[in-house]
């Protein structure tokens, strides 16, 4: 007879854009909330806090930290409609991409290092479009440099050109006034 497949087990196919839709920049850092990795790992959000938790050593500052209040209810202000379901008494943990990796170590389920490949692969491919829009933000600007001095040359041309258009005056000699002159 067949194994049958859990829930648990079954692989759900996620793709690298769905993933980077769940990549936030908070505190300057590109960072993944506890909900967001709960979810793709298939596992309860307290599950995976309780996991981090046990394991806090593995998690220094640089790889995951709570949010505050105030930055749980802007995010959730930007998104209208809170994705993680309803009251919370602790606000989410953020985990940066090393983070991320981490928590495949911690969780240890195939799920999990799929999961923290496809993550990675996604943190990656923001950075390459971060990269390639600097290259493309820096060849706008001297577009716009270059714009700006063909603008002025333009001018120029415009001004000469609306000077030769009208009439010139000859400068012939006066004749002199002919009839009665009042003094």
């Amino acid at each position: 007879m067949p194994k049958k497949r859990t829930r648990s087990s079954q692989l759900i196919p996620v793709s690298v854009p769905l993933i980077g839709r769940r990549i936030f920049l908070i505190r300057g850092r590109k960072v993944m909330l506890s909900p967001d990795l709960a979810a793709l790992y298939q596992v309860e959000s307290r599950i995976l806090i309780q996991a981090v938790k046990r394991n806090s050593n593995r998690f220094p500052a640089d790889f995951m930290f709570q949010l505050s209040r105030e930055e749980y209810e802007n995010l959730k202000s930007q998104f209208v409609i809170s994705s993680w379901g309803g009251a919370r008494r602790a606000t989410p943990y953020a985990f940066t991409e090393h983070g991320v990796a981490m928590l495949s170590a911690v969780l240890r389920s195939k799920r999990a290092v799929q999961m923290s490949i496809l993550i990675v692969r996604a943190f990656v491919r923001i950075r390459e479009l971060l990269a390639s829009h600097r290259n493309l933000a820096a060849r706008v600007e001297k577009l716009e440099g270059e714009q700006k001095t063909h603008a002025s040359i333009i001018g120029i041309l415009v001004d000469e050109i609306e000077k030769l258009k009208k009439p010139a005056r000859l400068s012939a000699p006066r004749k002199p006034a002919f009839g009665y002159r009042p003094e």
